[in-house]
């Protein structure tokens, strides 16, 4: 075991892992204009929703080289590389934060789709992704073979590019919200990889740069460890308080489809608002159909509770009453419900359609046909045969047509002329004859 879990076999030498990230921290020039494209192309991705854009902007944007780097320099008190490092970092924060700014500004699209509001929530887990994401990233620098493979997974898995633009989209927008919601994401992300990557050289006991006495090491330490636990509590809270509210909705997915179930009521459909605007939850229905009387909407009341929905206010919107009840989405409703259908109705017919007869020509008339055709006919069956192979994939069709001769009739039947001919009648070469042997 001690082997397998073993870094020293293709460890590469602390000078080496130095060099690679101080390349990393330099930005200017190339590094520069590569951010700033990719910090276009991930404000293009959040601004159309498109993941696989946010994606590629991840891969291509240089951020991960300064944040490594002030890791590193913590982790062996080199505090020329600190310096550089937050510099660069200082930088290339403030161009990404202007490039997306300009970009939305310009941008015809201003509504926030479902990828920057992503962005606006961070939790406990994005801090758990970030850590083991630093650690991935800061192992693959100090191995020999330094694989891109794991850099660029460590880059979008950590996501640091999507949350500049988020904060960039808010400012555009005027929406102070987004921003601190970004800008925090983009903290926890930063903090807990360079964290990771603090650790991974404390780890590896690389040589110090700069020696310092045991009082000023542990005074460096507490540092740490106090600004990452300041940066995880709010994230903590967070997390707790969105665990809360899945919880809520699942509670109130169960209330809602078990307790109105009514035989002449129909649930259009409900809003949940969890602890909205500082007041306590609420479970808002919508109904059509025959009215429920007072004491059935006391009772589906009194019924919150056992599905864990205490201090929970229940409002019934019934037709019947002056209240406004939004149609369309009855409308939207019953449309996806028959668009289902007619999909399902397709397949049908399509099924049908491949276990129909060639052309759908009625045997009858084939076999009268047949009489003129060749001699000796005397019954005549068709059939529409799938072929399958011994995995049970369908793989081909043919109109098989069985022959069986006049019993009266001493010739034989022509086969090649009835095949032929059938050939030609139904316009397919996918027929097969079998012509039955005579009764005795």
């Amino acid at each position: 075991m001690r082997d397998r879990f073993d870094l020293g076999e293709d460890n590469a030498t602390q000078a080496e892992v130095e060099a690679s990230i101080y390349k990393g921290v330099e930005f200017r020039g190339t590094n520069l204009w590569v951010l700033i494209c990719a910090t276009f192309i991930a404000s293009l991705g959040l601004n159309v929703n498109s993941t696989a854009v946010i994606i590629g902007a991840m891969l291509i944007s240089p951020l991960m080289g300064p944040i490594m780097g002030i890791g590193l320099s913590i982790g062996i008190n080199d505090f020329q590389l600190l310096k550089k490092s937050l510099r660069n970092f200082l930088w290339m924060f403030v161009v990404s934060i202007i490039t997306s700014t300009v970009y939305f500004l310009i941008s015809p699209y201003s509504s926030a789709q479902s990828e920057l509001l992503a962005r606006t929530s961070p939790t406990t887990y994005d801090v758990l992704i970030a850590f083991f994401g630093g650690v991935a990233g800061m192992l693959a620098q100090t191995r020999r073979d330094r694989t891109g493979t794991v850099i660029s997974g460590v880059a979008i898995a950590t996501a640091l590019m999507p949350p500049l633009c988020t904060a960039g989209f808010g400012i555009a927008s005027g929406e102070i919200m987004y921003v601190l919601g970004a800008f925090y994401l983009f903290i926890i992300n930063t903090v807990f990889i360079a964290l990771a990557s603090y650790l991974m050289v404390i780890f590896l006991k690389y040589e110090k740069k700069t020696a310092l006495d045991q009082a000023a090491s542990k005074r460096m330490r507490r540092y740490v460890i106090l600004f990452s636990v300041i940066i995880l509590v709010p994230s903590m809270i967070l997390t707790v308080n969105i665990l809360r509210k899945t919880q809520f909705e699942a509670n109130v997915d169960r209330y809602v489809t078990n307790v109105f179930q009514f035989n002449k009521t129909m649930l259009v459909d409900y809003d949940v608002r969890y602890r909205y605007e500082g007041r306590q939850s609420a479970v808002e229905v919508r109904l059509v159909g025959e009215p429920l009387s007072h004491n059935v909407i006391e009772n589906a009341s009194a019924q919150m509770a056992y599905y864990g929905l205490e201090n929970t206010e229940l409002i019934v919107r019934q037709a019947d009453e002056n209240e406004r009840i939004d149609f369309s989405k009855i409308q939207h409703s019953y449309a996806e419900i028959i668009d289902e259908k007619n999909r399902t109705i397709a397949r049908l017919e399509e099924r049908l359609a491949s276990v129909q007869p060639a052309d759908t020509v009625a045997a009858g008339d084939i076999s009268r046909e047949m009489a003129h055709v060749a001699d000796h006919v005397g019954r005549v069956s068709m059939s529409k045969h799938i072929f399958y192979d011994v995995q049970g994939v369908p793989t081909d069709t043919a109109l098989v047509v069985t022959v069986r001769p006049d019993s009266l009739s001493q010739g034989a039947v022509e086969y090649d002329r009835i095949e032929g001919w059938l050939r030609t009648r139904l316009k397919t070469d996918n027929v097969i004859v079998y012509i039955e042997e005579g009764e005795e």
